[in-house]
């Protein structure tokens, strides 16, 4: 962790460094990654598994001698500073460091969600809207549900990795995927419209364009989300509700007239 491993011997498992290099000068049996950094094979060695570089490049034995012919070398080279700054330094990742970089990707997040939420409330008012009056009256039972339905979709897509064959579980996290994605979009349009509300009631009760009240609650989750050491509970939080409000989209009870 944060430091480059240099190889010089025999190595019967496998080796990976997070924020450095790994150097590979005698025999690695098993496999070799790097992670925020790169994967060096010098002449004369061996690496009998696979390598895996995220954020890095792997520099291989030109020879092509020192590598199993059923092996596979899997790499990413983008990001590398800021891979090795994370492994190296793992709570800046909770202090996002303030810049005119940090402004414009938010300002670029409020105007996509914006964009998002107009899209999504012109194209489906009323079912925006009850779901808003559901998160209203029962905010706890939909966080609930949502708890519940990301610890089932997650375990039972590991058991299904596990059990099915390989295609039909790829299949199943792809699908999961999907539903994560749709919750999320669906779920923060309705929590910004929500949040957009309450706003509105308590800061300008004078306003009446739906357009800025979005925009009110998009800028709110936002700003609230870049706030350091509390936008990972943030955003879990947020997607907690949102896959919530998607698992009840069409749930049937009696829910209580919300006051106008």
């Amino acid at each position: 962790m944060g430091e480059s491993i240099r190889i010089t011997g025999t190595v019967k498992e496998g080796a990976i460094a997070f924020g450095g290099d790994v150097i590979v000068e005698g025999t690695v049996e098993g496999d070799v990654a790097a992670i925020g950094g790169s994967v060096i094979q010098r002449s004369g060695s061996r690496i009998g598994g696979d390598v895996m570089v995220l954020g890095g490049i792997y520099y291989g034995d030109k020879t092509n001698q020192g590598r199993n012919p059923n092996s596979v070398t899997m790499m990413y080279a983008g990001y590398q500073d800021q891979l090795r700054r994370a492994m190296r330094e793992p709570f800046s990742l909770l202090h996002p460091n303030f810049s005119a970089a940090f402004l414009g990707i938010r300002l670029l997040a409020i105007l996509f969600w914006f964009i998002i939420a107009v899209a999504l409330t012109a194209a489906m008012p009323n079912t925006v809207s009850r779901a808003v009056t559901r998160l209203q009256l029962a905010s706890l039972r939909v966080a609930i549900i949502g708890i519940v339905g990301a610890v089932v979709l997650i375990t039972g897509g590991i058991l299904c990795l596990w059990v099915l064959p390989s295609i039909v579980g790829a299949l199943l996290w792809l699908l999961i995927g999907l539903l994560s994605i749709v919750a999320t979009l669906f779920g923060r349009v309705v929590i910004s419209a929500a949040t957009g509300r309450w706003l509105q009631r308590r800061l300008f009760p004078q306003l009446k364009s739906e357009s800025v009240i979005l925009l009110l609650g998009v800028t709110f989750w936002v700003a609230l989300a870049s706030l350091p050491y509390i936008w990972p509970i943030v955003d879990a939080g947020l997607l907690v509700v949102s896959l919530g409000l998607a698992l009840t989209a069409r749930y049937r009870l009696s829910w209580k007239k919300a006051e106008s």
